[in-house]
């Protein structure tokens, strides 16, 4: 029985629905001579569509039902009636989607945008009927064409996280405490390795209303560029990060040296993708608020050269957040949003003047950015086109 409730890979069978027939029909009716033909053409067949979704994080509803099927379009009949075009069958799909052909190898679209869609099995055209046939010289046609066939075919659906940033560290490192202290994910936190199972992304908010998507992956082990345990599956969801962020246990948790679990992590990194090895990195140390970790600190810095970013997450002792996410800005540089951005900033309340009489001067209605006093533009009529 299946009982997965996530899924980033799964293979389904897709098929467009058949065009309908055109039909082969003459008017037959009292009183009228020599009808003639009136056979209608068929409708088209259904499309299989993939769209992106933000509001879908898994494959799993695929997962189940793996046979994607659109609806065949509607014969046409006599009369000149012609078929109904059949259904398209729209299948959301999580953003970072990628879809291959499941024989072939093929890449056939890479879903990264909400409402991005991609045609997987185009449905086939309707049939003609016997009257598109009809001429001067061949008044009584029986020529009358089927529906296209339907479009059939394997693929392969891959989910790769999006994310600006992805926490990358060995198990019980404290990346889900990380995520749940600078965002509003809220991931399971256990003191038990491989609690995290699966993605889990958080967004970071700044004053300015700034976003930083994050990326929680589940723990890396040594040999994970291999294919050992799930790595491969757990590294994929770094691929389109832009900035990787290690984790790292300075207070050396399950007798592990913080210094090798950073070699480690870049040897396991560039083995598996040098390209994703040379971009932005930021190192924290996390659990400095453990005597071990501050006795641990100068032989990391000593044995690796890098000065980290010392932090700590527990629901007591938070420090270094602030310094993370605002190094994290520098290399991520989110854009921040429309409405934070004030043309005029509004002038200081001590210059405003008197509101107490029985009428709220002109003047001080500057002090209230958020009333529109602009008058509002003129709309053009239509048949003027954009001239006012």
């Amino acid at each position: 029985m299946k009982t997965r409730t996530f899924i980033d890979q799964t293979v389904a069978q897709v098929r467009s629905g058949k065009g309908g027939d055109g039909s082969c029909s003459f008017r037959r009716e009292a009183l009228v001579m020599e009808g003639g033909p009136d056979g209608g053409d068929g409708g088209r067949g259904g499309d299989v569509v993939f769209k992106g979704s933000r509001h879908v994080n898994s494959l799993v509803s695929i997962y189940f039902q793996p046979r994607l099927f659109a609806e065949n379009g509607v014969d046409g009949s006599g009369r000149q009636r012609y078929g109904r075009r059949g259904k398209d069958l729209v299948v959301p799909v999580p953003c970072g989607t990628v879809v291959t052909d499941a024989d072939t190898g093929e890449l056939l679209a890479d879903i990264v945008s909400d409402g991005q869609t991609f045609v997987a099995a185009k449905g086939g055209a309707g049939g003609l009927g016997n009257v598109k046939f009809k001429s001067s010289v061949n008044q009584a046609p029986m020529e009358h064409t089927p529906g296209g066939p339907a479009e059939e075919r394997r693929v392969r659906l891959e989910l790769k996280t999006i994310a600006d940033a992805g926490l990358l560290g060995f198990p019980n490192a404290g990346k889900s405490s990380l995520l749940s202290a600078v965002s509003s994910a809220r991931p399971k936190i256990a003191s038990y390795p491989f609690t995290t199972l699966n993605p889990v992304v958080g967004t970071v908010e700044y004053a300015d209303w700034a976003k930083i998507r994050i990326a929680d992956v589940p723990g890396i082990i040594e040999g994970a560029s291999r294919g050992v345990g799930l790595g491969l599956a757990f590294l994929k969801h770094l691929e389109r990060s832009r900035v990787l962020v290690y984790v790292i246990d300075m207070a050396g948790t399950d007798a592990r040296e913080p210094w090798t679990d950073y070699l480690k992590l870049r040897a396991e990194i560039s083995a598996y993708s040098e390209e994703l090895a040379e971009r932005p990195a930021l190192v924290l140390a996390n659990k400095m608020d453990c005597e071990a970790a501050k006795e641990n600190l100068p032989r990391f810095v000593k044995e690796t050269g890098i000065e980290p970013i010392c932090i700590s997450c527990t629901a007591g002792n938070q420090t270094g957040l602030d310094a993370f996410k605002e190094a994290l800005r520098e290399l991520v540089k989110p854009a921040p949003a429309r409405h934070a951005e004030l043309v005029q900033p509004p002038p200081p309340l001590s210059e405003m003047p008197p509101t107490d009489g029985d009428e709220i001067p002109a003047e001080a209605l500057k002090f209230a950015p958020f009333l529109k006093l602009d008058p509002p533009k003129r709309k053009s009529h239509p048949s003027r086109g954009n001239i006012h």
